[in-house]
């Protein structure tokens, strides 16, 4: 017995002669849809949950204990059910070696915590974040339909918020930015500003992913409707003034345009570019405050805000309790602790969030908003090559596959969104990390992402398009059903009307 054989229809008795046994497509009673996609649910409870607003901290900080948090543990225990049930090895040998390997890194800096008590939370995250959930979609997943019925709840949620998102532009009623309550953040709040700019970000990309791929089950319609969608997102994405999730959409797209072919991407890049003049420029949605928050980037050492000069101090004290214990960091959890005593005077080691329907209160700067020096800090050296080396050989894994889908009728459509996911990724770490809300739904992506670079089933292997692994290998038999080891057809030969029949 084999993993996938969990997920085929089980008899329900003895059945009548001549009747064709369950699991025969257009044999079950229960609607297609419902009987297809009811495994999915648990994942997209994830997504759908991560509408509901989340209550602050206590400290005012962005809280984790979110119900899609709970979801996500409810959608591991589920995939934990069905492999006991299976009784079978679940993952492939490089599938494990690469979602396990921030195990190592994580254990090894809760042991040499300063106080492992404290860590404890932390290394729940981290497993949750980049080995559970991930582990439970590249098992839940079977086909491109799943993918896509995931990467579609992403798109859904990623309107939605950003609706929300230039609704509270347009009326005042977002998070405080610039002294104004303009700052577009969805039901994520002022506590968590890069949360709708995660989900809008990640939908984005999708859209342009699928718009890009050519794949043989996505019809010109779809394409069409997927790049109507991307140039909706494009919006709430600016109103969001993260420019963390400026630069990382930027360089997700211009890979997955790299991807699709070099004509296309300059057709694409002109396209996108007159776009951003005339609904920036001609029309002059919030072209000043975006112009100012795009210049500010590089304003490091002329005239910085209060937010760059704390990012850039925090950079530093990450790095000096690096330096004091390079191998194995300072534990997990332990950055606030350690931060005082390692910054310089410029840091203000709080930062004022207010609007979105909330009052003023002070944040606490709790990490470095920078997921490399906050792994570097807490877990060492042991810990950022182990945690940083999975990433980069799941996006290895998913760009090697790519090349041999594009050549495949099938298409890289998913390659091309999962690429441009880990890629967003990759580069917005570079300016935030873990924390808040809309965390979890990092774990989704890198579900996503795990199911294309490592599941047999993501690539076609031939010009038929990809196979659904539920199926055996036989060819079909002279009543039109699988041949299996009870009814195969002679020497292995598919049977027509004009064969013999014994």
């Amino acid at each position: 017995m084999t993993a996938a054989t969990a997920y085929l229809p089980t008899t329900a008795g003895p059945r009548r002669p001549g009747r064709p046994p369950a699991g025969v497509p257009g044999t079950d009673r229960r609607p297609e849809p419902l009987r297809r996609f009811a495994p999915l649910l648990p994942a997209l409870a994830v997504v759908a949950l991560l509408a509901v607003p989340a209550a602050p901290a206590g400290d005012g900080s962005a809280g984790s204990g979110t119900v899609a948090d709970a979801a996500s543990g409810l959608l591991v225990l589920f995939c934990l059910v069905r492999v006991l049930r299976d009784r079978a090895r679940p993952l492939t040998r490089t599938a494990a070696l690469v979602l396990g390997l921030p195990v190592l890194g994580v254990s090894v800096a809760s042991i040499t915590s300063h106080d492992p008590a404290a860590s404890l939370p932390g290394v729940a995250r981290y497993l949750q974040i980049f080995v559970l959930v991930p582990a439970a979609l590249l098992l839940l997943l079977r086909d491109r339909r799943d993918f896509r019925v995931v990467a579609g709840s992403v798109v859904v949620l990623g309107l939605g918020q950003g609706t929300l998102g230039v609704v509270q532009y347009l009326t005042g009623t977002g998070a405080s930015y610039m002294g104004e309550d303009i700052r577009a953040v969805g039901t994520f709040g002022a506590t968590d500003v890069m949360g709708m700019a995660t989900v809008v970000a990640y939908a984005l990309v999708i859209c342009v992913g699928y718009a890009l791929g050519g794949d043989r089950d996505v019809t010109g319609r779809q394409r069409a409707v997927a790049l109507v969608c991307a140039g909706l997102l494009f919006f709430p994405l600016l109103l969001s003034f993260s420019r963390g999730a400026w630069i990382a959409t930027a360089a997700a797209l211009l890979l997955q345009l790299a991807l699709s072919g070099v004509r296309r991407a300059t057709r694409v890049v002109l396209a996108a570019a007159a776009l951003g003049v005339v609904l920036v420029g001609g029309l002059g949605i919030g072209s000043q405050m975006i112009t100012e928050r795009l210049s500010s980037i590089t304003q490091v050492a002329d005239a910085p805000d209060q937010s760059v000069t704390d990012r850039y101090t925090m950079w530093a004290a990450a790095t000096d309790m690096w330096r004091e214990r390079p191998v194995t960091g300072v534990g997990l959890k332990g950055f606030p602790a350690y931060r005082d005593s390692h910054s310089s005077l410029a840091l203000s080691a709080a930062s004022d969030t207010a609007g979105a329907g909330a009052g003023f209160q002070r944040q606490p700067l709790l990490s470095p908003h920078n997921m490399y020096l906050l792994v570097l800090s807490e877990q060492g050296l042991v810990g950022v090559v182990a945690l940083v080396g999975s990433w980069a050989a799941l996006l290895v894994c998913v760009l090697r596959r790519v090349p041999a889908a594009r050549r495949s009728p099938a298409g890289a459509g998913p390659g091309l969104v999962v690429g441009g996911l880990l890629v967003w990724q990759v580069v917005d770490f570079g300016y935030a990390d873990i924390g808040g809300p809309s965390t979890v739904l990092t774990a989704v992506m890198l579900g996503l992402a795990a199911w294309w670079g490592l599941h047999r089933a993501a690539v076609p292997t031939d010009d038929r398009g990809p196979r659904d692994h539920r199926e055996p290998r036989h060819d079909p038999g002279p009543h039109g059903h699988r041949a299996n080891s009870g009814h195969r057809a002679p020497h292995h030969h598919r049977a027509n009307s004009g064969a013999a029949q014994a």
